[in-house]
C-alpha cells in the first residue's frame, strides 16, 4: 500500500511538471481495496481494471518501473507507451488491462472465466468497477450469464460514494449494488475497503466459491482522498473539506499499521523503501526512450 500511495503521489507531481501526457486518475485512499483483493489471488488468476487503475497494475504486480515508463509514454513502458494511465495492461503477470470507459472491463471478465473453464484452467478473473458503473445495464447482463454459466468471476465494487460529481446515493435506488448481485443467485458481500486484512479476509471466501463455480460479488466502501482526476478539487464544489478529513482519519495505511501493532519507526522503514523504489521508478522512465514511430505503429493494426 506505501508502494502504491509513493507511486501516485509522484504520478500526481510529475503530471504538474507536463511529464505526463493526457491526465491522472488517482486511487490515494484506496489502496486497501487494491492490495486485499490482490493478496487473495493466485499468480495464475486474472485481473482487469478501470481508469483508476495504478493499484490494481502494482498490487497484482506489474513492474514500477515499466507502469511509470508507460505514463511517460515512453518506449520502456509496460505497453511500449501506446497505452498510458488508462489503457495499461501487462499479461504476463495477469493484469488483463484497465479500460477507461465505465464499465466496459465488466463483461470481458465473464468471457475470460469462459475461456478459462473451456481451457480447464482453474482460474478465477476478478475485475474492478466503480459505483458509478452500477447502473451500467452490461453489469446486470454480466452477471446474469456469470450466474447461468457458473464461471469463476468475482465482480468488485469499489464504491467511494461519487460518480465524478456526482454521489451514489442520489443515482442508485433500492439497497445497492450487493443486494442486486444477491438477486442473480450470486454470493456477496460488503465490507470496509478503509480495512485491507477485512477485504483481503471476504476476497478469500469469495474466491474460493468462484473457483468452485459460484460467481461472486464484493463491494467495497471506501473513499478517494483526491479529486476524480488532476483537473477535480479533493473538496469545495460537491465534497466539504470536513468530509474529506472524515474519511482520511481511516486511511488504510493507518488502520493497517494501528491493527498489524506497527510502530512509527517500522511505518517510517516501510516508507522510506517504497520513496527509494519510486524514485527509480521515475528516473528510469526518464531515461527511457520514446517510441519510435515504427513502434508505434506495432500491435495496433492486424495482417488483412
Amino acid at each position: 500500500m506505501a508502494l502504491i500511495r509513493n507511486f501516485e503521489e509522484a504520478a500526481y507531481r510529475a503530471y504538474e511538471r507536463n511529464e505526463l501526457e493526457g491526465t491522472i486518475h488517482a486511487s490515494i485512499g484506496q489502496e486497501g481495496v487494491a492490495v486485499g483483493v490482490a493478496a487473495a489471488l493466485r499468480d495464475s488468476d486474472k485481473m482487469l481494471s478501470h481508469h483508476r487503475g495504478h493499484g490494481h497494475a502494482l498490487a497484482k504486480g506489474v513492474n514500477p518501473k515499466r507502469l511509470m515508463a508507460e505514463l511517460f509514454g515512453r518506449a520502456d513502458g509496460v505497453c511500449g507507451g501506446k497505452g498510458g494511465s488508462m489503457h495499461v495492461a501487462d499479461v504476463k503477470c495477469g493484469f488483463l488491462g484497465s479500460l477507461a470507459v465505465v464499465g466496459s472491463s465488466i463483461p470481458l471478465a465473464v468471457g475470460v472465466a469462459l475461456a478459462a473453464r473451456r481451457a480447464q484452467e482453474d482460474t478465477v478473473c476478478v475485475v474492478f468497477f466503480g459505483d458509478g458503473g452500477v447502473n451500467q445495464g452490461v453489469l446486470y447482463e454480466a452477471m446474469n450469464l456469470a450466474a447461468i454459466w457458473k464461471l469463476g468471476v468475482v465482480f468488485v465494487c469499489e464504491n467511494n460514494a461519487y460518480a465524478i460529481t456526482t454521489p451514489a446515493k442520489k443515482v442508485t435506488a433500492g439497497e445497492g449494488v450487493q443486494t442486486r448481485a444477491q438477486a442473480f443467485g450470486l454470493s456477496a458481500l460488503r465490507v470496509d475497503g478503509q480495512d485491507v486484512e477485512e477485504v483481503a479476509g471476504a476476497t478469500r471466501t469469495l474466491v474460493a466459491e468462484a473457483r468452485a463455480g459460484q460467481p461472486a460479488l464484493l463491494e467495497c466502501l471506501t473513499y478517494r482522498f483526491l479529486g476524480h482526476s488532476r483537473s477535480d478539487p479533493p473538496h469545495g464544489r460537491y465534497r466539504t473539506r470536513e468530509e474529506v478529513e472524515r474519511w482520511q482519519g481511516r486511511d488504510p495505511l493507518v488502520v493497517l499499521a494501528h491493527e498489524a501493532g506497527l510502530d512509527a519507526e517500522e511505518c517510517v522503514r516501510l516508507d522510506a523503501q517504497a520513496q527509494a523504489e519510486v524514485h527509480e521508478a521515475i528516473e528510469f522512465a526518464r531515461a527511457s526512450p520514446r517510441p519510435t514511430a515504427e513502434e508505434l505503429a506495432k500491435d495496433v493494426w492486424g495482417d488483412v
